[in-house]
């Protein structure tokens, strides 16, 4: 992996595009993705305008057809491709996936030409294929050429590269056929033998990235190795219930793209044109929530946006149900509707921006899923997590459809189906997120650091990335550990007041950071005890624990003498000592100048928050009175 020594000094996201560890891998995504777009949808325009021999074939069924030939590589071979791609060199693999592109899009072409529709399904068979091949090495090779820091921004861009390149690929794939002079296959031809060779020669850039497990044993049995990849992977709880939630996303996304057509024409009375405008608005607004995720998170993998995804889904999901009118929007005007009577009817923009929040939100939730997933799996494994994603994506995509056939046979119309969608996404993500507290603790971190406090981290470069380290920050506010946790990439560990860790929603939190309660020895001598054997265990781990040397809150704003119990922690586990402090707390809203915490008028709204973070100090250097002072530095006069 790529190291960035100073995270706070990371490549921003647009940065990446500077890049030749990203660009070259960028750029081959992107065109593979519009290229596969383009030819799937060639494909249907040449099906549904019947410019092909399609008699003694029902044209529905032949799209739906299609659509599961490309589906179906997924199944097959997505094991045996995340295997692959954990055992050899990922650039070389990729180049190799770019060869065979060119090579199935020339038997495309010659089927185009051939008119042989047999023909042309194979080949969407083998594109498939080729998807399925590169899916695990697409997500797997930003883990390595990518920092922690980078990961999120990294994977908000290669959302909007293929969302951007899906909506591309479709408009060009039905325009170059709808539009070709006689039924002229050649300018569909040309695009895709040229995007083809474009995307294997920007391969040929990408650097290398070194196998995760060279000595893996490959293994080509569809159904026991998929069996076997899920089990192997469910063991794995963040990371499975990662994969479910971006699973349940395709669920999601997949309803809305496919019901989108008939919305447009029989719901709102559009014409092609307004179904164009939809499906634009849905990508754009996934590549908006993708891109706005690097901003959101400051350079860390942060899970808090998955539950607020989730929550925009839904709210918008439920609001597209209420914008759409009872009637066609064609009928009150008279006639079908072109984009541009469209967006002059009554009520359209609600709709259309319903359709981009939706899509914002969706960005929103993917990207730190994707972000997470690379994160936590082993590098040796990564590339089977992966693929253990598409296999479940694919199925979620099929149940979609499936799902959307039963209610609408069952006599629900598509309004009301979204209703069922917008609904179930809340259920869900209660229950994903009752099987990961994770991440709902980390969306109530995230939504406290960015509507009461504004923090800004000066220093985090002196945290260790790994091993056991001990926090001593100065103890200003009940919130302290939540704005130093939303700092901090690393799983902290607090040692704090059993009252604080016991307050309601709070206590949530705590818990699910697995905090550390204590208590007074007079108020509790088991508690106290229990307290430091707890320490002992986290540093024995390689943890980072973080104790407040005062151990109160301060009643004036000024750092009160720090007690001893530090020291005894670190006579018997050693481990460097890092000082830290709040800056800007005081007179805030939970803090207790003015009266009681959240009881009162802060004297700061929206307060500006600094945490300076000091150098690393080893046990055997350290005294209390130099830890107190060098505390007492960092915070400055600022209170």
């Amino acid at each position: 992996m790529y190291t960035v020594n100073n995270p706070e000094q990371s490549t921003s996201q647009f940065g990446l595009l500077r890049l030749r560890r990203f660009l070259p891998f960028f750029c081959t995504q992107l065109l593979g993705a519009f290229n596969d777009n383009v030819y799937k949808n060639a494909l249907v325009a040449l099906i549904a305008f019947s410019a092909m021999r399609t008699e003694g074939f029902d044209d529905a069924l032949l799209i739906n057809v299609a659509a599961g030939l490309f589906i179906l590589p997924f199944f097959l071979f997505s094991a045996f491709c995340g295997q692959l791609a954990d055992k050899v060199e990922k650039s070389w693999l990729i180049r190799h996936i770019k060869l065979a592109e060119i090579g199935v899009m020339s038997c495309g072409v010659a089927a185009l030409y051939l008119d042989n529709l047999s023909l042309l399904l194979g080949v969407l068979f083998l594109m498939g294929t080729q998807s399925a091949f590169f899916g695990p090495v697409k997500y797997a090779i930003l883990a390595q050429h990518l920092d922690e820091s980078e990961l999120t921004g990294g994977n908000g861009m290669v959302e909007l590269g293929t969302f951007l390149a899906i909506l591309l690929g479709t408009i060009a794939g039905t325009q170059l056929i709808s539009k070709a002079p006689e039924g002229s296959v050649l300018p569909v031809s040309v695009v895709l033998i040229f995007i083809a060779v474009t995307g294997y020669l920007t391969s040929r850039a990408i650097p290398k990235a070194p196998a995760g497990d060279p000595k893996l044993v490959l293994s080509f049995n569809p159904v026991s190795q998929t069996v076997k990849l899920l089990r192997s992977t469910a063991r794995h709880r963040v990371i499975f219930q990662s994969i479910l939630a971006i699973s349940w996303f395709w669920f999601m996304g997949a309803t809305y793209l496919a019901q989108f057509p008939v919305y447009a024409r029989d719901v709102l009375g559009g014409n092609v044109d307004v179904f164009t405008i939809l499906l634009a608005t849905f990508s754009v607004g996934i590549a908006g929530g993708s891109l706005l995720c690097e901003r959101l998170s400051h350079g860390r993998v942060e899970i808090g946006l998955v539950p607020f995804g989730a929550i925009g889904l839904t709210l918008f999901g439920l609001d597209l149900v209420l914008a759409t009118p009872s009637a066609p929007l064609s009928s009150m005007a008279g006639e079908v509707l072109d984009v541009s009577a469209f967006v002059k009817a009554s009520g359209a923009w609600r709709i259309v921006a319903d359709i981009f929040f939706v899509g914002l939100f969706g960005g929103l939730y993917i990207v730190p899923l994707y972000a997470l997933i690379q994160k936590t799996s082993a590098p040796e494994r990564l590339s089977r997590a992966i693929a253990c994603n598409n296999i479940l994506n694919a199925l979620f995509m099929v149940f979609s459809a499936v799902v959307a056939l039963v209610l609408l046979g069952l006599g629900l119309s598509i309004v009301q189906l979204f209703l069922f969608t917008a609904i179930a996404n809340a259920l869900v993500a209660l229950y994903i997120f009752r099987q990961v507290p994770e991440f709902f603790m980390r969306f109530l971190i995230w939504l406290l650091i960015h509507s009461c406090y504004r923090v800004k981290p000066v220093g985090l470069a002196n945290i260790p990335e790994h091993g056991a380290a001990i926090l001593a920050p100065n103890h200003v506010s009940f919130v302290d550990a939540l704005i130093i946790s939303g700092c901090i990439k690393r799983p902290v560990r607090f040692v704090m007041y059993y009252k604080i860790y016991r307050i309601p929603v709070l206590h949530f939190i705590f818990k699910t950071a697995g905090a550390i309660p204590i208590a007074g020895q007079k108020e509790d001598k088991a508690l106290y005890e229990k307290a430091f054997e707890q320490m002992e265990i986290a540093l024995r781990a390689g943890e980072l624990l973080c104790i407040f040397p005062e151990g109160q809150i301060t009643y004036d704003g000024q750092i009160n003498v720090f007690r001893p119990g530090i020291m005894r922690v670190l006579e018997k586990t050693p481990a460097p000592v890092i000082p830290m402090a709040l800056q800007g707390l005081w007179g805030s809203l939970f803090s207790r100048k003015g009266g009681r915490a959240v009881l009162k008028m802060p004297k700061r709204v929206f307060a500006r928050i600094t945490l300076n973070v000091g150098e690393p100090v080893a046990p055997d250097q350290l005294t209390l009175e130099s830890l107190q002072a060098g505390v007492t530095h960092l915070r400055g006069s600022r209170l």
